[in-house]
């Protein structure tokens, strides 16, 4: 989704029919916004994303076969499938964008027929969705393992999960194609480099898809805050009613740890992305207003239309993010940092007071044991 690293916001090639005289002030317009950094921004963008979120399918496809890592599968596809998900939207979106500003942004020379227009519509609710429903998905994940083991160990297997998130793909499939069935429209929008939902109150499918899409992704983001919530107050406890701990649920605590702080790094991104665009887009649908209002030059519109025109451009610059940090939370938050956060977070729990107290019964034993 990096259609939001769209540059020169007050100018834009908007109209498919245009004048010499027109075409070439938008041409100077272009050269004067920094045209070739531009393109190096969404390309650099493409890049990070796709380095990231390939090395962070290499390491859960290791960290899979691991026979240690047994209790944690299922959240390793479940990551993984967040990685690819990213990673496909990625591959999908970029090169568009990266050949709209080759273009000097005039999405016209791209795309004369606008068939385009819907596919990039398409790929951007389809790949937006989809991150959404699988970090709720890991969190309901996280939660049933940590609050319902026993349970979980004996109904949670691999092939639960592929069916989950293979449902999970299904039903955001369908619900993107909606608009190219008549439900809701992909058009254009600011500043003219990409495509998304129109929120157009003079078409009731538009806007009853505008909000849907919306709801969705906010009812996924307070579904992942809560499952969230509710597996570290069980965490801790867990951590503080323990008198002593045996090698295999300290091991399982560690693991537990280890995903939650994964699990937090991921939800703190979702909501840092997606929430101001799906604030913004249920403000535009409830005041009946729409990015339709935006067209160049942005500084002949009133103020309300250009501090919403703006805002929406930065909002959707914000979720382009997402799949780029997604990948890179969870090659930072592994191993010596997570030991270091486990270790505070014990401190804070109490539970570093049973770990100092097993360590001398283990060395002792080490070292009378050749003794005898």
């Amino acid at each position: 989704m990096d259609s939001s690293s769209a540059d020169c916001d007050n100018y834009s090639m908007w109209e498919p029919n245009m004048s010499m005289v027109r075409e070439r002030s938008r041409a100077n317009q272009s050269q004067d916004c920094g045209g070739s950094v531009s393109v190096a921004f969404p390309l650099s963008m493409m890049i990070t994303g796709l380095v990231g979120n390939a090395l962070a399918m290499a390491l859960i496809y290791r960290s899979y076969r691991q026979k240690e890592s047994k209790r944690k599968h299922s959240f390793l596809l479940c990551i993984g499938s967040l990685a690819l998900t990213d990673f496909t939207g990625q591959l999908l979106t970029s090169p568009i964008v990266i050949s709209v500003y080759l273009a000097n942004r005039q999405w016209s020379r791209v795309d004369p027929s606008g068939h385009l227009c819907n596919f990039f519509g398409f790929t951007m609710t389809m790949f937006g969705l989809c991150p959404l429903f699988i970090a709720s998905a890991m969190a309901i994940e996280r939660t049933l393992a940590i609050r319902s083991p026993h349970w979980y160990s004996s109904h949670m297997r691999s092939r639960a999960t592929i069916t989950v998130l293979l449902g999970i793909w299904g039903a955001v499939l369908g619900f993107a194609l909606l608009p190219l069935m008549g439900l809701g429209q992909y058009t254009l929008q600011w500043p003219g480099t990409w495509c998304f939902i129109s929120t157009d109150h003079q078409n009731p499918g538009s806007v009853v898809f505008a909000a849907t899409f919306a709801s969705l992704g906010l009812l996924s983001l307070a579904t992942t805050f809560a499952c969230n919530l509710a597996t570290i107050r069980a965490l801790v406890n867990r951590c503080k009613s323990r008198s002593a701990a045996s090698k295999t649920s300290k091991q399982w605590e560690r693991i537990t740890m280890e995903t939650m702080f994964q699990l937090m790094g991921i939800m703190c991104v979702l909501f840092a992305c997606w929430s101001p665009l799906l604030v913004i887009m249920l403000k535009m649908i409830f005041n009946h207003t729409s990015v339709e209002r935006c067209r160049p030059p942005l500084a002949l519109q009133s103020p309300g239309v250009q501090k919403d025109c703006n805002f929406f451009l930065t909002a959707i610059r914000l979720a382009s993010l997402n799949q780029i940090l997604d990948p890179w939370v969870y090659l930072l938050l592994r191993q010596i940092l997570l030991r270091k956060f486990c270790q505070v977070a014990n401190a804070v729990s109490n539970c570093s007071t049973d770990a100092h107290k097993d360590q001398p019964i283990i060395l002792t034993t080490e070292v009378k044991k050749p003794e005898g």
